[in-house]
């Protein structure tokens, strides 16, 4: 497939272009439209950087890296492995989902290297499929969804557009009964395709199939966490003190601990997470200058974010400015019906998401459309949140941007695991369009 920043410049050259034959808009205009957006979400864009960039770095850490290789010996089967990497990975993407795409990752291989010790016959790729489900179904709907984030914190940018008057708090998308029904069902359905699409032991393929045995024997290098040395400079000693970074990283947790004391549930919006995690990760790693270089490494992950974030601003300001998005949520209305909505904003976020491959991308060019027809067919924008959310993440499966750190760590290339992965997309089609015409607002 096209790289995502490909896509990203032809879906600019087709919004502008709709806006001048669709809308009457001016050349000129549209040219306008796009540079007056270009930057308008540099903020949420250094959310969704810090949301990747603290989940990658905590994932990383030597102790819950220990944590991954003793629960790989649970299980006795190939099913059950797979099983395993598959609910592990959806429960922990609900948690973070920066999180869950590189620990989804870590943790199919380290079970296919136990299942090779353990003499358990795994079939390798549908493994790594099973590390990616988070991201394949679950993230969205959890504590770092950026959709249900962004309209929970104060003074966003659907609040300055107009859209909403006032902030949804996560009581009304994450932690709504909604919510809650559908990413249950969903783990235990996913589960039970992940253990029926698993191949008979004679037809599976294992870890020693895909890698070589000089990548099998490399061992990650997390040494660095204790630097300790009587040859160390003052200064050094300062950058490695594990009493500056421990007591400070200790206190932004305390803080985020009372902030949910007092205010419940709806304390969570995408700055507590991101400030959560971030002291979380400093409190673990308690040296400041390990944890500046594990960001370090992280930043590569976070490329792409940062480059597409302002073409997707872009994109969303020719189509408020020139009115493709109210023309496009005319359209959700013309053909919904409180019933059908939610199964109709899954069916256009997950073809959005073919072209915006990032959830907070995606959000920004849809969302204002998506809300604005809900509230016309009078759905709480709660729920029409979490329906949306769930065409964003299904075709993540399709799509490869998102499994670039997945491919890297697993070792395996694209076309050998993606034929799974849309074996998993198609069997979640009846089980999502059922589930979202008969569950309840």
């Amino acid at each position: 497939m096209p790289s995502p920043f490909l896509f990203a410049i032809i879906l600019s050259y087709v919004v502008f272009f709709a806006g001048i034959v669709v809308e009457g808009a001016g050349v000129g205009d549209m040219v306008s439209y796009w540079f007056d957006g270009f930057w308008a979400f540099l903020e949420f864009a250094m959310q969704m950087v810090l949301i990747l960039m603290t989940g990658f770095v905590i994932a990383y850490h030597p102790r819950v890296n220990d944590g991954i290789k003793r629960l790989t010996q649970v299980p006795s089967t190939g099913r059950q492995a797979v099983v395993m990497v598959g609910v592990f990975s959806m429960a922990i993407a609900w948690i973070h989902w920066g999180f869950s795409l590189i620990l989804g990752a870590i943790f199919a291989r380290e079970m296919g290297e136990t299942a090779v010790e353990n003499d358990i016959d795994v079939h390798y790729p549908l493994l790594c499929v099973a590390g990616y489900m988070g991201l394949g179904l679950t993230w969205h709907w959890g504590l770092s969804g950026s959709a249900p984030l962004l309209l929970a914190t104060e003074g966003n940018e659907f609040i300055e557009l107009g859209v909403i008057d006032s902030i949804v708090s996560t009581t009304q998308t994450i932690f709504n009964p909604y919510a809650l029904i559908l990413t249950s069902l969903s783990i235990v359905y996913a589960a039970v395709m992940l253990f029926f699409l698993s191949p008979a032991p004679q037809r599976s393929r294992s870890i020693r199939d895909y890698l070589s045995a000089e990548e099998l024997d490399e061992e990650d290098d997390t040494s660095d966490e204790d630097v300790d040395s009587d040859a160390q400079t003052p200064a050094e000693r300062i950058d490695n003190s594990r009493i500056l970074g421990g007591v400070i990283g200790l206190t932004g947790v305390i803080y985020v601990a009372y902030l949910f004391a007092t205010q419940g549930l709806d304390a969570l919006n995408l700055n507590v997470v991101n400030f959560g995690f971030l002291f979380i990760g400093l409190a673990i790693y308690t040296q400041p200058a390990v944890y500046r270089a594990r960001f370090g490494e992280a930043a590569t992950a976070a490329t792409g974010i940062i480059l597409l974030f302002p073409f997707f601003a872009g994109i969303q300001g020719m189509m408020n400015a020139s009115g493709l998005s109210t023309r496009l949520a005319e359209t959700l209305l013309s053909v919904s019906t409180p019933e059908t909505f939610p199964v109709i904003a899954w069916v256009t976020g997950s073809i959005v998401n073919l072209f915006v491959p990032s959830g907070g991308g995606e959000w920004i060019v849809l969302g204002p459309s998506v809300i604005q027809a809900a509230q016309e067919l009078g759905i709480p924008v709660g729920q029409a949140t979490i329906a949306y959310a769930v065409g964003d993440a299904h075709t993540n499966l399709l799509n490869p941007f998102w499994a670039i750190p997945l491919l890297a760590i697993t070792g395996l290339k694209a076309r050998e695991m993606f034929g799974y992965a849309v074996a998993m997309l198609l069997l979640l089609i009846p089980f999502l369009t059922i589930v979202l015409l008969v569950l309840p607002y």
